[in-house]
């Protein structure tokens, strides 16, 4: 039975309600210039974070809003590396003024499913995040190739489960638009248990996929995302689950 959990959120992209959504978890990944963001609105979903306790991150994603960083790109690792290097330090520049301490780095959308499968790609993301601070934590989907370089370069990794997006048998997430892909808050809810109480996620086939939960997702541009989030606040803290960014 997993005790403890971040519960984290994307954030900054301009179509959530982040306000609503930001008293109930622990960490939140900022976009930051890739597939939505500017210094006005990182600005502003900084403030809402340290007013809220909680832990700020990077959301780097492939440079693309009109697909919304979700199409996957064809890109050399030193162009990956640099897109990475680039909004996290477009971040970091928003926080220091603000007395606010850059946490983690998560990717985004095409970039965060393309690094979880390449092992070039992951460990271009991996470099960025050591040649900015080595002391960051990685945020990435549980079991996957990037979580694996950023523990082999030293990184603090976070493995991400997610809470309202269906898997298939390989743990990763299906793609947007597959029956099953995106759950409805009781689906989502009975996932976070299974996951919590036995350490799997049920795939779409039903086969058990054995995951490591450090960090809970919500993505918070789904419709309701606000209301996700207090259920499954409530439902972590009825299962006796601590809710804290991961290594605070």
């Amino acid at each position: 039975m997993t005790r403890r959990i971040d519960f984290n959120c994307d954030m900054g992209e301009g179509c959530g309600d982040d306000p609503a959504i930001a008293p109930y978890i622990s960490s939140a990944s900022i976009a930051c210039g890739g597939h939505a963001g500017d210094e006005d609105t990182m600005g502003a979903t900084v403030a809402l974070c340290l007013r809220h306790g909680v832990a700020v991150g990077a959301h780097p994603s492939f440079e693309d809003r009109e697909h919304f960083g979700r199409r996957e790109q064809t890109l050399a690792p030193a162009e990956i590396a640099a897109l990475v290097g680039r909004q996290t330090a477009a971040l970091q520049r928003v926080c220091d003024p603000a007395g606010a301490r850059l946490h983690h780095v998560k990717p985004h959308g095409a970039l965060y499913n393309l690094a979880a499968r390449d092992a070039a790609v992951a460990a271009a993301i991996v470099g960025a995040v050591r040649a900015l601070d080595d002391t960051l934590v990685l945020y990435a989907l549980a079991g996957s190739a990037l979580a694996r370089a950023g523990r082999e370069a030293g990184l603090r990794v976070a493995e991400e489960v997610f809470a309202e997006r269906g898997y298939d048998a390989d743990g990763r997430l299906l793609a947007r638009g597959l029956p099953g892909a995106e759950l409805d808050l009781d689906a989502a809810i009975a996932q976070v248990r299974t996951m919590l109480r036995e350490g799997v996620v049920v795939a779409a086939d039903g086969s058990r996929v054995p995951v490591r939960a450090d960090t809970l997702c919500l993505h918070g541009d789904r419709p309701g995302a606000a209301a996700f989030a207090r259920r499954l606040r409530a439902a972590l803290e009825a299962e006796g689950v601590s809710v804290m960014a991961p290594h605070a």
